[in-house]
């Protein structure tokens, strides 16, 4: 499993009955989590005085419940700030999980001697756009929602980046790659997440167990005649590490060699020392 441990504004403090707590910077928020399955005392003081509580509905969804919780607030990772705030079905605005991806992909940026192309789709409030613009890539940065690209935007003036290359798209990402492929556009790194179910900016289905590959082989033919990498998230349980570097092995080692690799992403839990399951991760680089 490849895990997100290098935070110190984040920490999954506690997991039990199907809720996580967690700290995000000074602030404790309890969120439902199905991969909590175990019944285990909730001893720290956390889940008795959060600042922020979502507590799921038995008919689906839920809503929030807040104690002196600020509109927004920031945390940092590493030389990067986001800035949060609580809002639909349990989101903050970030995935911590994904650092243990975007610390990979950036150290294979820092090694190359030569101007990177990064194209990331389901860019959502980027995260990864901004550790790869950090790293020296330029960036297109795509997503179906105006408000998430807005959100991305303000990050990266948080983060210092708002004159980094970085060219922000607000697009279908499929429509979107497929008019980049009649433009001849040539990425050297792709990075797509997925949504399990989504909808674009006119109504356009997302359901990535029909459209995953068919998006996959169409950037694959994306890449640049020296590509560095290719990052696959999936939170959906279905897609197991081993379907994403079956995916990735097929579009890309017969056109490009390199090597694949997939695994479980997680996060540590300070209380316990276990680390909890976050979706998977497939990999594809040159080297």
């Amino acid at each position: 499993m490849w895990i997100a441990d290098h935070w110190n504004d984040y920490e999954v403090i506690d997991c039990s009955e199907g809720e996580k707590l967690e700290r995000w910077g000074e602030f404790l928020l309890i969120r439902p989590d199905p991969q909590v399955i175990w019944d285990t005392p909730k001893k720290h003081r956390g889940w008795s005085r959060p600042n922020g509580h979502y507590h799921r509905s038995a008919k689906g969804g839920g809503q929030w419940e807040f104690f002196s919780l600020p509109q927004q607030w920031s945390v940092n990772y590493r030389s990067l700030t986001f800035n949060l705030k609580p809002f639909s079905f349990k989101h903050t605005g970030l995935f911590p999980e994904q650092a243990v991806n975007w610390d990979w992909f950036s150290d294979l940026i820092r090694r190359e001697d030569r101007p990177i192309k990064v194209l990331n789709l389901f860019a959502y409030t980027g995260g990864a756009t901004l550790a790869a613009a950090q790293a020296g890539a330029a960036v297109t940065h795509v997503d179906a929602s105006k408000g998430m690209v807005n959100w991305a935007k303000e990050n990266a003036r948080s983060s210092g980046l708002e004159k980094a290359p970085i060219r922000w798209i607000v697009d279908d990402c499929v429509k979107f790659a497929e008019r980049e492929m009649r433009r001849g556009s040539r990425y050297d790194a792709v990075i797509m997440d997925p949504p399990s179910y989504g909808r674009g900016p006119k109504g356009e289905i997302w359901k990535i167990e029909d459209a995953i590959h068919p998006l996959v082989k169409l950037c694959a033919g994306l890449l640049s005649d020296k590509p560095l990498f290719f990052l696959i998230n999936s939170y959906t349980t279905g897609l197991a590490p081993s379907v994403l570097s079956y995916m990735l092995s097929l579009e890309l080692i017969q056109r490009h060699k390199g090597m694949v690799t997939a695994q479980e992403i997680g996060l540590p839990v300070s209380k316990t020392g276990l680390i909890l399951p976050c979706g998977a991760s497939g990999r594809w680089c040159i080297t």
